[in-house]
């Protein structure tokens, strides 16, 4: 492998806004996505997170071209892309596979793009080259993808979609063939790079550490269409519906009755509800894990529990008590230690929840613990 001088790397246009409009794509009559919105700055990082078959990596297809849509229209920027041949959208991606041409060099596949726009040869070689040392591949020009570690090969995959100067990066669940460390470490890579070239990007996955960690904003997809988009943090601190509290971040369901239309017991806490519902109505509710809070013995002011589980992770620990016949998942610092079979008081830190209605007998569902 030869090694050369380090590159200044190559202007980059500036990222266009993407405008989804009552966009609806149907397969065999069966639609998947219906009527879907979205608008994304020029810019931007936004995540589609949802769960298999939701319509996320099918709204980045029908962006791409590689998909026509049925109804509804798409913009970069100004200009509408229905009817546009992909290669001429201004658009470039990164997939779950590498895609690299095997026979290929390194600088060969990042420069292919620039080959395919008939750049000369000295300048597609020279971009090539500073942008495999933006993606930190010096060194590697020469040589081939099965030389090179999967953390690698994405890096000469994201090297190739950014160097034709796209107005917008699509990334489909890029990182999901890397182990765990790796993969945190490119995402890390990537969102500096998109921040660094001012590229719109738009990124799926079904992660979602990842979509909150590295997005501007994420749209959470649920059957053809968006649950809520938000930032990161409101997306888990204050979700709108009960689809994106279970699904994003871990969370404790729990069927309990409405106070007085504004709070619900939860373990003897009256705890507030961020929607509204009818006084006595049956409701579960969504308790985010570091809402339980757990102390050593029984306590008059907490309900009792008993442990019956403990997960280390690292700097957390997540211990799972039963209360009656309720079974809650508890977050804390991992210094704070529980074992099997020891009696706790639980408590519930009063943070607003979402509700949604239940359709059961709320006499055998609903438990309100006796305090211990």
């Amino acid at each position: 492998m030869s090694s050369s001088p380090k590159q200044s790397a190559p202007a980059q246009v500036p990222g266009e806004s993407v405008t989804f409009s009552n966009v609806t794509k149907a397969y065999g009559g069966k639609e998947v996505l219906h009527a879907f919105n979205l608008e994304i700055k020029a810019g931007e990082m936004v995540s589609l997170l949802g769960p298999s078959g939701c319509g996320k990596s099918t709204a980045l297809r029908c962006l791409s071209g590689f998909e026509s849509i049925s109804e509804g229209s798409i913009s970069i920027g100004k200009r509408s892309v229905v009817g546009i041949p992909p290669q001429k959208r201004g658009i470039g991606m990164v997939f779950q596979q590498y895609s690299l041409f095997p026979n290929m060099s390194v600088i060969e596949n990042v420069a292919f793009g620039l080959k395919i726009k008939r750049t000369a040869k000295d300048e597609r070689l020279e971009k090539a080259r500073a942008m495999l040392d933006l993606v930190g591949l010096q060194g590697f020009a020469d040589a081939y993808p099965s030389h090179l570690s999967g953390g690698q090969q994405q890096r000469v995959a994201l090297a190739r979609a950014i160097v034709v100067n796209p107005q917008v990066l699509l990334l489909d669940e890029p990182l999901s063939a890397l182990d765990a460390k790796i993969r945190v470490q490119l995402r890390d890579e990537i969102r500096a790079l998109q921040r660094k070239l001012g590229i719109t990007a738009i990124f799926v996955t079904h992660d979602q550490e990842e979509a909150l960690a590295i997005s501007d904003r994420v749209a959470v997809m649920h059957d053809g269409d968006i649950e809520q988009i938000g930032v990161p943090k409101d997306l888990y601190l204050a979700p709108k519906t009960s689809f994106v509290a279970d699904f994003v971040g871990q969370t404790n369901r729990l069927e309990t009755a409405v106070i007085d239309g504004t709070h619900v017991d939860v373990c003897g806490t009256l705890v507030p509800l961020s929607n509204r519902q009818p006084p006595k109505a049956l409701v579960r509710v969504f308790v985010r894990p570091e809402n339980v809070m757990l102390e050593h013995g029984e306590d008059e002011s907490r309900v009792a529990g008993t442990v019956m589980g403990t997960s280390f992770l690292g700097s957390i620990e997540r211990t799972t008590v039963s209360v009656g016949p309720l079974t809650l998942v508890a977050q804390h610092d991992s210094g704070e230690q529980y074992s099997v079979g020891e009696h706790v008081g639980v408590s519930i830190r009063p943070q607003p929840v979402i509700s949604e209605s239940v359709e059961i007998p709320w006499v055998e569902h609903v438990v309100h613990p006796e305090r211990s």
